[in-house]
């Protein structure tokens, strides 16, 4: 299998032909017109002064046309910045400067977001387009010659991550090992040629472009996509294009089949190894029995996992899997950085051909440690069998009358209590705080059911119960904003 993007795109329109390789609602593409699409995009960017080495922000909504623009320059050499819709002017600003962003294609708008106006201070932006205001290409320029120079080393793309605190950070991936940290999850994720894939998030995201666009391009699939997931739009896309993997959030699952009955949307076309939510209840697993996929952006996506349609061992019930090849995981103690046996909790540290190449404005030797390792800054233990178990981050633990609080730990006892649909867990000023999603529960109830499960130092005191989703404070990465949910908290008390 080829490994860089033109290699593998030539490979698969001439394998897969007229085989659609991604659906919006609006579109459709198919493997051969990937090829041709991207080449003609390709000679028209190239000829506006984009080559090998370019660095080029893109921030639209997910739909084919992303698909197009992010293949077409990445197969010439030039290295994507996928750009969060979710931006704010300053915060797109930090980003193009940070990443040294010399070219911007930018919907000018999209749900209430504009982002072209006060690009400022960018010595680095040489030209900004519109979308739908893309050079035309000449013909003149030998796009077979320009990939023949790319090679499985080069930079491919940085993408950028909060992580769960913190600034933002570039992350470089190349060719080779973004490719290969994908090819590595597609069995556990059970995504091949005869996959019809719908994948809720959006493409700026490595969930999105490597979970998704560069998943179903290796797998020989078809995917899915939309700009805006709602309900009722949704659940017709996924019958309308007999999808048969639904991946993504479980709130959004949960969501979604709750509507079913009222859409009469017919969903028999889902396989195992889709969301639980989705599938008849015949098919679904017990709780803990499915491996709950662990990744980062640093891996580019999941580096762990066990086939999403098989129960592990009873002992691995709760685990996140195995790490895929391509990936050494060790466990360190968090102070001295030394290796901690099986069955300990503490950093996890990953190396290997998969992961991160670098990092924008950041020297290597502040990255990785001296053997080569990638301190990950999440907690977890590996158990005599190599099945990892998440235990929260190490910059979210903290301490209750000198007892530790792993949040992740308290996050998952919540959620099997009945009617909770997922819960959110951090400090406020020494006690715990928990802000619940949950139909028809009251703090006390919850408090109550929360004793059963666990330890009396863990079951929070500060409550906020919550209807929907909208309600928990999010970061233009998606991820949660702990200190704006400790906020939220401290008002609650």
């Amino acid at each position: 299998m080829p490994d860089t993007i033109d290699g593998l795109i030539r490979a698969q329109a001439s394998r897969f032909g007229d085989k659609p390789v991604v659906i919006d609602p609006a579109h459709q593409m198919s493997y051969r017109e990937l090829d041709t699409v991207t080449s003609a995009l390709a000679d028209g960017l190239v000829s506006a002064g984009i080559g090998k080495g370019s660095r080029v922000g893109l921030i639209m909504p997910n739909s084919v046309r992303w698909v197009q623009l992010a293949l077409a320059l990445t197969r010439v050499g030039a290295v994507l910045v996928p750009l969060s819709t979710l931006l704010t002017t300053r915060e797109l600003t930090d980003q193009l400067r940070t990443a040294s962003v010399q070219y911007l294609i930018a919907v000018e708008e999209f749900r209430g977001h504009r982002y072209l106006d006060d690009l400022t201070d960018l010595p680095a932006l040489r030209q900004v387009w519109r979308a739908d205001e893309l050079p035309s290409g000449t013909g003149k320029s030998d796009i077979s010659e320009l990939a023949g120079t790319v090679v499985p080393a080069d930079p491919l793309v940085i993408m950028f991550t909060s992580g769960s605190s913190g600034p933002p950070k570039g992350v470089i991936h190349s060719h080779d090992n973004a490719l290969g940290a994908v090819r590595s999850g597609l069995t556990a994720r059970c995504i091949n040629a005869d996959t019809r894939l719908y994948l809720p998030m959006p493409f700026f995201w490595v969930g999105g472009f490597g979970s998704g666009i560069l998943s179903a391009l290796i797998g020989g699939a078809t995917l899915v996509t939309e700009e805006i997931p709602e309900p009722e739009a949704t659940l017709r896309l996924l019958q309308r294009e007999t999808v048969t993997l639904f991946r993504g959030w479980p709130d959004q699952a949960e969501a979604l089949a709750r509507r079913a009955a009222d859409v009469q949307a017919d969903l028999s076309a889902l396989r195992p190894g889709s969301l639980d939510a989705l599938l008849p209840t015949d098919q679904r697993a017990a709780p803990g029995a499915r491996a709950k996929l662990f990744g980062m952006t640093e891996s580019f996506g999941p580096y762990c996992g066990y086939p999403a349609d098989t129960d592990m061992p009873r002992s691995a019930w709760g685990s996140c899997g195995k790490p895929f090849n391509g990936i050494e995981v060790r466990i360190a103690d968090v102070d001295t950085g030394d290796r901690l046996p099986a069955g300990t909790i503490g950093m996890i540290q990953i190396r290997g051909p998969h992961t991160l190449r670098g990092m924008c404005r950041r020297s290597r030797e502040e990255l990785f440690t001296a053997d080569g390792f990638y301190p990950t800054s999440d907690l977890g233990l590996l158990d005599d069998d190599g099945f990892l178990f998440y235990h929260g981050r190490s910059d979210d633990m903290f301490k209750v009358s000198g007892a530790t609080v792993y949040p992740s730990e308290v996050e998952a006892a919540l959620r099997e209590i009945d009617g909770v649909r997922a819960a959110f867990v951090t400090d406020v000023a020494g006690r715990v705080g928990a802000a619940v999603i949950c139909d028809g529960r009251t703090a006390d109830e919850l408090r109550a059911e929360g004793r059963t499960k666990l330890s009396s130092f863990k079951v929070p005191t500060v409550w906020l119960l919550l209807d929907s989703d909208d309600g928990v404070p999010r970061g233009a990465t998606g991820k949660v904003d702990v200190r704006r949910l400790r906020e939220l908290l401290e008002a609650a008390r």
